[in-house]
């Protein structure tokens, strides 16, 4: 009964604790919490990536609903898995007992009531600036050798490996606060039911949750001490677990694979995985298109989205005009938009390259971003003696 009583005041406590952190930033604000106003404020500053899967990465994330262990359905999914898997059964059960369900991941998932317009221009400012571009330089100078390995043994340059952990992570800066126990915990069994693709994304997240309790007890790590993404995604390039487990490699022949604290890990395993997904060396990302109104099939030209399809003929045959090396592109090219608020949109052609870049995050911005900071990048490490 002691026992029982004491764990009643520790929960009350952690709740009233984490009413009052950061982590509710999303929550409009009383008007006797200026400080914390201020803090959501220098948070924003600091966010990165949208992934995957990506927004707003809070400060602090501890806020909790309950324990996983009042939900019969995780242990039953438990028992299951831990069998499926060929895991320790004692363990599995354990684990997720300590599990927490957060309510803010809940509601990061689900798309906003009111989306603003897409903002190419408002979108790229966020990750091509300096802070960004020198941080970027400062690693690809540090890591030189590793980067111009992993361009030579995959075929990835170094300045789209580099643009990648920029976006992701600001070089690992921002990597994430959520207990990534927590943060599938809450999407395998708590996914909002509000979210249009509720059914797939729920389940998708127990694969996830599965691949996370294989890897650490795999590895020895604990899963009550890796923190993330709101989304699980884990280290410097914010690879979900099933990413780790199919294209994470030991790029520093230490015997193990750490993305989070091993940057020659984190560079190999991105040029691995763009590896994987057909990335075509020597293939630009895309090409400079001129599209003449009122002659361009831009219904054809938009119906497949970013999936290249179209070959340089029939690009051009719907009205959008190339030039230069553009003319002799030998495989499939898709038009992609982006949209600039109350303004025109831009356009570019995209290669097979572009739609590889996508695979890590299906966005054409963010895929322009990525190549963007990778130019800057480049030409900030060209200008140094």
């Amino acid at each position: 009964m002691r026992l029982n009583k004491f764990i009643a005041v520790l929960m009350s406590l952690g709740v009233l604790w984490a009413s009052c952190q950061t982590v509710l930033a999303q929550t409009p604000a009383q008007p006797t919490q200026k400080n914390q106003k201020k803090q959501q404020a220098k948070a924003k500053k600091k966010t990165n990536t949208p992934s995957a899967r990506q927004k707003s990465k809070p400060a602090l994330a501890t806020a909790a609903d309950s324990l996983m262990n009042q939900n019969e359905a995780v242990s039953l999914w438990a028992t299951e898995a831990a069998q499926r898997l060929n895991l320790d059964p004692a363990w599995v059960q354990k684990t997720m007992q300590k599990a927490q369900r957060l309510p803010l991941v809940e509601k990061l998932v689900l798309p906003a009531a009111s989306p603003a317009a897409k903002d190419w221009g408002a979108y790229r400012a966020r990750f091509i600036e300096p802070i960004r571009i020198q941080a970027g330089a400062r690693f690809w100078l540090r890591h030189r050798a590793t980067l111009e390995k992993a361009e030579r043994e995959f075929g990835v340059p170094a300045s789209i490996i580099v643009g990648i952990i920029g976006v992701e992570t600001l070089y690992g800066q921002n990597t994430g606060n959520f207990r990534v126990l927590d943060a599938l915990g809450t999407l395998a069994f708590h996914f909002p039911q509000a979210h249009p693709r509720a059914a797939e994304r729920q389940a998708f997240f127990r694969g996830e949750l599965e691949q996370f309790l294989l890897l650490t007890s795999r590895s020895g790590a604990n899963p009550l001490a890796v923190r993330g993404s709101y989304a699980g995604a884990l280290g410097l390039p914010q690879f979900m677990p099933s990413s780790w487990a199919k294209f994470a490699v030991d790029y520093d022949g230490d015997g193990r694979i750490d993305l989070f604290t091993s940057p020659a890990d984190a560079i190999g395993s991105v040029a691995n995985y763009f590896k994987a997904f057909q990335w075509r060396p020597g293939m630009p990302t895309h090409y400079p298109v001129t599209l003449a109104p009122g002659k361009t099939d831009m219904d054809g030209l938009l119906a497949p989205d970013i999936l290249p399809t179209f070959s340089v003929t029939q690009f051009m045959g719907k009205g959008a005009a190339l030039e230069g090396a553009a003319l002799q592109h030998p495989g499939p090219l898709a038009l992609i938009e982006l949209r600039n608020g109350p303004n025109e949109p831009s356009y570019v052609a995209g290669t097979e390259n572009f739609y590889a870049i996508t695979r890590y995050n299906w966005s054409s911005y963010y895929a322009m971003a990525v190549i963007d900071l990778a130019d800057a990048v480049a030409r900030e490490v060209q200008s140094r003696p």
